[in-house]
């Protein structure tokens, strides 16, 4: 899968905020990140790709609590929310089918539906689009909504050629309705990993603000290697956001005690990196389910204590480990990716930032050997 969020560079954008005072902004993003909050529709029929495009977004297979049903219990006119368990802000929405009446107003299905409100919506079909889909498509696009796709679901019963068949018929038929640039993106429901999905988050990185798509990152399974790193990156510039705001960037630090409103913030941004990056027990045995593997199996491979669990104990630890390692050299080096005025007040930050980048180093390392095992990568 494509590096799908090269175009963003989320530490960054925070530094710059912190070094123009802009606090409340960099709090704001933290919080966002951390409780990943971002809304996302569904469009099309509900047949049985629909449901498990769902599932899969949220890392859920069919008979997992919180999974959309197939059939779905839902009125053909009414629409269904499907939160993430683990990222409760982080929804899902299955919106009914755009009508195919005629005449039909694309204005009428927006407000009944909300269209405007999410942040991303997803047109799907399994055919060819339906005209009046594409007519709600150029009236989002008019309104300057550009985080809209038509996402082509394969059926079990697709081939290769009767999917790229579809996609040039689909292709057509945007075209002849006046979609300039058309693009259809490919998905298999159950397989997010194939086909054109890692093309749909690249683009999807470019379209939506930048914190909100790195709140989409941290709320997606990991789906293969190049996602976890990603993820380990986004997790970092969340760290150093957080190490900022709490190490000495607003206020002149006591040394070595810092710690204690530190490790509050850790367990946070710990736990987050935990569930974020599938190690939780739970996150495990599901993917042993899905995978045809043993549990235990995945299970051994995760060596980091806070893979398996992430307690406040275990984060004093390292957050007191990293206070005594401030007199070595290396924190000299982390020190240059301080803001210039907060360098003289750094050892909380430094503390912070030394303790938890290592954590999520060795958390995301486990997550990448079980991720191989699930793919079969390395056979």
């Amino acid at each position: 899968m494509a590096d799908v969020f090269r175009g963003l560079n989320l530490l960054e954008t925070l530094k710059e905020s912190i070094e123009n005072n802009k606090l409340s902004e960099v709090k704001d993003a933290v919080e966002d990140l951390l409780i990943s909050r971002i809304n996302l529709a569904v469009v099309g029929d509900r047949g049985d790709e629909k449901p498990t495009f769902i599932n899969s977004l949220l890392g859920l297979g069919p008979g997992d609590d919180g999974a959309a049903p197939s059939p779905s219990p839902v009125a053909p006119e009414e629409l269904a929310g499907y939160p993430n368990p683990k990222h409760p802000d982080f929804r899902l929405w299955d919106l009914p089918p755009v009508p195919s009446t005629s005449p039909f107003e694309p204005e009428g299905y927006m407000d009944r539906v909300k269209f405007l409100r999410y942040n991303a919506v997803f047109m799907t079909f399994t055919k060819t689009p339906q005209p009046n889909s594409v007519e709600v498509f150029l009236e989002a696009r008019s309104l300057q909504r550009q985080t809209v796709y038509f996402i082509l679901l394969a059926s079990a019963k697709d081939t290769e050629k009767s999917l790229e068949e579809k996609r040039k018929a689909s292709l057509e038929v945007l075209t002849s309705q006046g979609v300039a640039q058309p693009k259809v993106y490919l998905v298999r429901p159950s397989t997010l990993e194939k086909s054109d999905f890692s093309g749909l988050l690249e683009d999807m990185g470019r379209d939506l603000p930048e914190i909100r798509a790195h709140a989409l990152l941290l709320a997606l399974p990991t789906l293969n290697s190049s996602l976890v790193t990603q993820k380990k990156e986004a997790f970092k510039a969340l760290v150093w956001a957080a190490a900022s705001l709490s190490g000495g960037v607003s206020a002149i630090p006591v040394p070595f005690v810092a710690s204690m409103v530190d490790s509050s913030v850790a367990v946070r941004i710990l736990t987050k990196a935990q569930l974020s990056l599938c190690l939780d027990n739970e996150s495990v045995e599901r993917l042993a389910r899905q995978r045809g593997l043993e549990p235990t199996v995945l299970k051994r491979m995760r060596t980091c204590a806070l893979s398996v669990e992430v307690t406040k104990g275990e984060v004093k630890k390292r957050l007191a480990a990293a206070e005594k390692d401030l007199a070595t050299g290396s924190s000299k080096l982390v020190e240059m990716a301080m803001p210039r005025h907060a360098r003289s007040v750094s050892r909380s930050f430094t503390a912070m930032l030394q303790a938890l980048n290592g954590a999520i180093d060795e958390m995301a390392a486990d997550a990448e050997k079980m991720v191989a095992a699930a793919l079969g990568e390395g056979k």
